[in-house]
């Protein structure tokens, strides 16, 4: 038995406190919650827009279709929501914005309140006053789930937003009585860098009577050739409109238009503090969807309704976890993360059930289903996509029938990061397969599991894509033919994992054994002398020179996809009991896991800022490192992970707008705090079971299908006890260090004892730790 003795020799040995507990000092102790108090209250949309972040406090529905907000800024890496908290200027209100991508896109169908003349571009972000941009402070605004409001003191207007899930609704205050007027801007959206403008093929715009206008445009941004509409109605008519057609273009009352910058301004007489409503509602089908979309969902004006209405949607999605925590600001961190969780995917199909497939083609669901888009999966299926099968399952079969609709629609095959209709191809490997097998492992109903599996099986054994011809061959990509080369290799061996459960749930025996044997070629760029993944050529030879602090090589490409050696070394999710032999046995494998934590920090140059939030070269800011904390667990030293995880949730997450470590990556960075705080982690997606860590909460209560409660308990939880000594399930001692998903769904009370110092007897025999799957 491992003594306290030893114990304390091996925290010296690799950097980790005794206790791996942080110093009491730093917390503030939670006041009691009152009973029935709204979840919605502790959500601060704040968090995440500073920093590396790219959140948007846009207001907006759960997975809702429209995210109306503000627009400071559409032309670096950090604007790539379309906001960013250091701004101090608005450019516009626009309906459509990306929650924490790495790459912008969106910010569709710009409004801006005006008064004075017309000035036909926002201005530049450091000098307003050359155009309509509006200066603002962080005083002047203020946000909650379902609603943005800012005042806009040079010209004397409050702005307030709020949404239903396809219609956006804005209310104009105007202080004082004068001449004003709205800006409605087409040409708006992300652009490649300043000056350079919005890519828009065509729009279209069309003034209807006196009160409303339609149309729609195409974009080529990211996800190049989607498609948008809209319908937008007034509160009362306006007395005229202009619109402008070109860059250089006087404005003309033109009821109808087409071109690739399309500017309207509409003008009012308003009154001493009169408000001007706006309702617009987005199609991603036709103009008439959008305005069916809008006099289905919001056929009148009740501002205060709307918003009331949204606050309730989001009230009945974030009470289904009731937490309860020892610090008062952990339940703003962990309320915000499971708002920024239910944002993405998001909406795309019409109340009537069309929407736009991936063949840019008009397609009708069946009555009751739901069309839905912006998959981050590269990132999500780590996190997100296993929270929400605890969170929300029965919204799970709608999305991934989504997923399986864009496969047969596409000519691009199965889906990979699509967006409206397209797909962006960003990020390596295919990971809507983990996707659909962790839905099948976890015996999701209404889902056709037979009629997936030909899609995601032509992509695994045929298609010619991103070096899929050469892993067959060699069962390797070799890095002098391939970018990311050892990324994409592990990666399509985790595929391949997936896609064997996936091919032996549809009874398709043979792919299943062939698909299982080649998921462990992982070991095929895996180095057992140096101990790290490491890049291999054509010839079989390793490339040279070698770094684990590099991405590549060579200067010709990266090996690895926003990561190095050090942390793709510890990218295998699925058979980390076989992994552990190729470094010697565990022993060799916990070094080496403790010296990733503990190396230098040092990066070389040329690393890209996703390689952030670091602990040693282990990087939270991306998503290839999240599952890494607990692979301790799988060599019988969970005190390890218990400590690690816990460092991670003090260190790497606050409630200040800079409190994520990275992109958020629509709701991934979110969903790891989420899940840890609750202290379960599914390091293997598909395997359908959750590693335990420690729990941030003292308690936490999720509702469950059937009127069932799983209850999670942290007994003795504090910023000192953050080791797990012992754990009871359903009232009886629990000696593992992992749960299925299956017991979890039943419900029970699952107890955590914490502690100050570790137990070492925890989760160590081999029986109790995580299984095996190959």
């Amino acid at each position: 038995m491992t003594t306290r003795r030893d114990l304390l020799k091996m925290a010296i040995a690799t950097s980790l406190p005794l206790s791996g507990c942080a110093d009491p000092g730093r917390w503030t102790a939670a006041r009691p919650a009152p009973a029935g108090e709204a979840a919605v209250r502790h959500v601060d949309v704040f968090i995440g827009t500073g920093g590396h972040g790219h959140t948007t406090p846009a207001a907006t529905r759960p997975f809702g279709m429209v995210q109306l907000g503000p627009d400071t800024y559409n032309a670096d890496w950090d604007a790539c929501s379309g906001y960013h908290d250091n701004d101090r200027s608005i450019m516009g209100f626009s309906h459509t914005h990306l929650s924490g991508t790495g790459i912008g896109d969106l910010l569709d169908v710009l409004v801006m309140p005006c008064v004075g003349e017309v000035r036909r571009q926002p201005g530049p972000l450091d000098n307003p006053g050359l155009g309509w941009r509006a200066p603002f402070t962080h005083e002047d605004q203020s946000a909650e789930p379902g609603y943005y409001r800012v005042a806009l003191r040079d010209r004397g207007v409050t702005v307030e937003l709020t949404a239903t899930e396809r219609v956006g609704l804005h209310r104009y205050t105007f202080a004082q009585g004068s001449r004003s007027h709205l800006m409605v801007d087409l040409r708006h959206g992300m652009q490649d860098r300043p000056g350079v403008p919005t890519r828009v093929p065509w729009a279209e715009l069309e003034v209807v009577g006196d009160d409303t206008l339609v149309g729609g445009r195409a974009v080529d941004q990211w996800a190049q050739g989607r498609l948008v509409y809209f319908a937008m109605q007034f509160s009362r008519p306006f007395e005229r409109f202009e619109v402008f057609n070109g860059a250089d273009a006087d404005g003309a009352a033109t009821r109808v238009s087409r071109g690739t910058q399309l500017l309207a301004a509409l003008h009012w007489r308003t009154a001493d503090g009169e408000s001007l409503l706006v309702k617009c509602g987005l199609s991603f089908v036709s103009a008439e969807g959008a305005l069916r979309n809008l006099r289905h969902e919001l056929p009148g004006w009740d501002f205060d309704q709307v918003r009331a209405s949204a606050s309730a949607a989001w009230e009945r999605e974030l009470a289904a976890l009731r937490l309860r925590t020892f610090d008062e600001r952990h339940g703003r961190m962990l309320y915000t993360a499971l708002y920024h969780c239910l944002l993405a995917p998001t909406l795309s199909s019409d109340v009537d059930g069309q929407y736009r497939g991936m063949d840019l083609r008009v397609h009708r669901l069946a009555q009751g289903e739901r069309h839905y888009t912006q998959f981050s999966l590269w990132d999500t299926y780590r996190s997100l996509h296993p929270l929400l099968t605890l969170l929300t399952p029965a919204r799970v079969p709608d999305l991934v029938n989504s997923l399986i609709r864009m496969a047969e629609q596409s000519d691009q095959g199965v889906p990979v990061w699509p967006l409206q209709g397209r797909e962006t191809g960003c990020m390596i490997g295919y990971h809507s397969a983990v996707v659909l097998a962790e839905a099948q492992a976890k015996g999701f109903d209404g889902i056709d599991f037979q009629r997936a599996w030909p899609l995601w099986r032509q992509r695994a054994m045929d298609d010619a894509y991103r070096g899929l011809p050469e892993y067959r061959q060699r069962g390797f990509i070799p890095s002098d033919r391939e970018e990311e080369a050892t990324s994409k290799t592990l990666e399509y061996a985790y595929d391949d994992w997936a896609l064997a459960r996936l091919a032996r749930g549809v009874g398709a025996s043979a792919d299943a054994a062939l698909l299982q044997k080649r998921s462990l070629n992982y070991r095929n760029v895996f180095d057992a002398r140096l101990r790290f993944v490491r890049p291999r050529l054509a010839d079989g030879r390793w490339a040279e020179p070698f770094d684990p602090r590099a991405l590549g090589h060579s200067t010709r490409w990266h090996d690895f996809t926003e990561s190095n050696a050090w942390q793709a070394t510890f990218l295998n999710q699925h058979d980390v009991a076989g992994y552990m032999q190729l470094f010697g046995g565990e022993q060799a494998f916990v070094a080496q896991l403790d010296a990733l934590f503990s190396t230098s920090s040092e990066q070389l140059p040329g690393a890209p800022p996703d390689i952030a939030g670091l602990i040693g070269q282990y990087a939270h800011g991306n998503e290839p490192s999240h599952h890494v904390a607990y692979l301790y667990a799988y060599a019988g030293q969970p005190w390890k992970t218990q400590a690690r995880v816990r460092q991670i949730m003090d260190t790497l997450y606050s409630d200040q707008p800079d409190g994520l470590s990275g992109n958020e990556d629509c709701g991934q960075m979110s969903a790891w705090l989420v899940l840890s705080a609750l202290g379960l982690y599914p390091v293997d997606p598909v395997s359908a079971r959750y590693v335990f860590g420690s729990p941030l909460v003292e308690r936490a209560t999720l509702a469950l299908p059937g009127g069932r409660t799983l209850e999670i308990d942290a007994v003795g939880n504090g910023p000192a006890q953050c080791h797990v000594s012992a754990v009871t399930w359903r009232g009886q001692p629990y000696t593992r260090s992992w749960i299925d998903h299956a017991s979890l769904m039943q419900g029970g009370r699952l107890v955590f004892t914490m502690a100050a110092s570790p137990n070492p007897d925890f989760g160590a025999a081999p029986a109790s730790r995580p299984p095996a799957a190959l």
